[in-house]
């Protein structure tokens, strides 16, 4: 098999049809990525700063964070690139580049957020046991794992990627790269590339789902033989933003698949529900954690005093 040596960038799409409204359309969304980086900086920000926080709860927090970030940051550029100036042009490497640290990062977020499950399950099944479970050391050794695992478990379609000839249209579909709409646009042999994300989505995504699940059903046995309610109350509701969390990840991703594949809409409600499913979870994820945890609320509620007595 020969390296595609082909010069010819793709090109992007920005949202078809309505290029005379770019700029407006570029506002809310403009909106939305600063309210991400800003909600996420600032959930990193306490959970470096406040002794509180130096939980490995707030820990695997802030690896959520963090890949909410990471997501942003990285379809950010093009997106605003498009919509601005109508840049369109992206070269081999770089839409490659994009593709793999996007679906790297869309399985790193289920797998941090079975992380948190196992967090809950040993802090609420085995509460006596639960710093010398979950030290330091081995929260560092599952974060490391589940980044690897992600890493390496989309390497192998991105490095396809520039072995296939491409000789039908250049245009992609979306304001970014993403590997589905890559291959689309290749006249060689695509077999692996289709069945290969299969096999991630159903090894990985819906595995960790199912553990997932069955961790929640043991914490409801564990919590239902806690004889006082007002203890079976407090130990559900630390459960409460993971819950949330991971119905928000899960339900945009359903959402986006059935489009893709049984909805029968224009292209532009497909593009919505892509930035849908890569921008609501990161909006919302801090959010939530803001709302229903009250140290993270004590710890933006001091930070703003401080703010203030400054000022």
């Amino acid at each position: 098999m020969i390296l595609n040596t082909t010069v010819s960038p793709f090109l992007l799409t920005g949202f078809p049809g309505m290029e005379k409204v770019h700029h407006w359309i570029s506002i809310p969304l403009l909106v939305v990525y600063i309210s991400i980086l800003l909600g996420n900086g600032t959930l990193l920000f306490l959970i470096r700063v406040d002794n509180n926080l130096h939980e490995p709860m707030y820990y695997f927090l802030a690896m959520l964070a963090s890949t909410d970030i990471g997501v942003t940051l990285t379809t950010m550029p093009t997106v605003l690139g498009i919509l601005w100036f109508n840049h369109r042009e992206i070269g081999h490497g770089a839409c490659f580049s994009q593709a793999y640290f996007i679906h790297t990062l869309s399985v790193v977020e289920p797998g941090v957020l079975l992380a948190m499950a196992y967090d809950r399950f040993i802090a609420i099944c085995n509460p006596l046991r639960y710093t010398s479970i979950l030290t330091n050391t081995r929260v560092i050794k599952i974060g490391i794992g589940v980044l690897t695992r992600a890493g390496l478990s989309i390497m192998p379609i991105i490095i396809h990627l520039h072995w296939f000839p491409y000789c039908w249209s250049h245009v992609l579909s979306h304001a970014f790269c993403l590997h589905q709409d890559v291959i689309k646009l290749s006249c060689g042999d695509i077999t692996f590339n289709h069945l290969y994300p299969i096999v991630v989505l159903f090894a990985m995504v819906l595995l960790d789902f199912f553990i997932i699940s069955v961790s929640y059903v043991l914490i409801l046995k564990t919590v239902m033989g806690i004889a006082s309610g007002e203890e079976r109350v407090k130990a559900l509701n630390t459960c409460v933003s993971h819950v949330c969390c991971i119905l928000v990840f899960h339900i945009t991703v359903v959402g986006l698949t059935f489009i893709h594949r049984f909805g029968k809409h224009a292209h532009v409600v497909h593009i919505t529900m892509s930035y849908i499913h890569f921008l609501f979870p990161p909006l919302m994820n801090p959010v939530i954690y803001s709302i229903k945890t009250k140290q993270i609320q004590s710890g933006i509620i001091h930070l703003f005093s401080l703010s203030h007595t400054r000022a």
